[in-house]
């Protein structure tokens, strides 16, 4: 196993394992209609190129040792950030596991990258939102050391959802 830091040049593969974790993360919970939509402008191409060109945002793969894609990371700062409350912080926009790799610790594996990042950084804190009917993804943040603080509303297309904002002070 080891860990990718992505370029441009990585888009498609990106596309490819950010729209297969997304739907299978959240296909069960969400109409069809829903997801499409949310795929069809969350994670066009275009969109990715911006976001991996953006210098405030880091992307990381951890592949095997065939070089298959088990799952990713998305951090931002600065102006990345997908909300503005938080001051010298570090957030984590996605860590998404693809379903045949998942329980193998590589969310972990994943975290761990974000703390580094955000060490080597000189942040103060980690945030990130998750979805309130994500239990499990809760728990594994909150086991990490992490709390929650308050909420956001997340547009699933027609959809207005809530994720909660779950912050560690590092």
């Amino acid at each position: 196993m080891y860990i990718q830091e992505l370029k441009r040049a990585n888009c498609n593969e990106l596309q490819k394992i950010s729209v297969e974790t997304f739907y299978d993360t959240f296909a069960d919970q969400n109409t069809e209609k829903n997801m499409q939509d949310y795929l069809a402008i969350g994670y066009k191409l275009e969109k990715l190129t911006q976001e991996l060109e953006n210098k405030n945002s880091f992307f990381y793969f951890v592949r095997d040792n065939e070089d298959e894609i088990m799952g990713y990371l998305k951090l931002n700062v600065n102006d990345a950030q997908s909300e503005d409350d938080f001051e010298n912080a570090l957030e984590i926009e996605r860590i998404y596991i693809r379903k045949a790799f998942q329980k193998q610790g590589l969310g972990k594996i994943l975290y761990n990258i974000a703390l580094n990042k955000a060490t080597q950084l000189g942040k103060d804190c980690i945030w990130l939102g998750v979805w309130e009917f994500n239990p499990n993804a809760q728990a594994f943040y909150q086991h990490l050391g992490f709390e929650f603080v308050g909420s956001h509303t997340f547009k699933m297309g027609d959809d207005s959802q809530t994720d909660l904002i779950m912050i560690k002070n590092i």
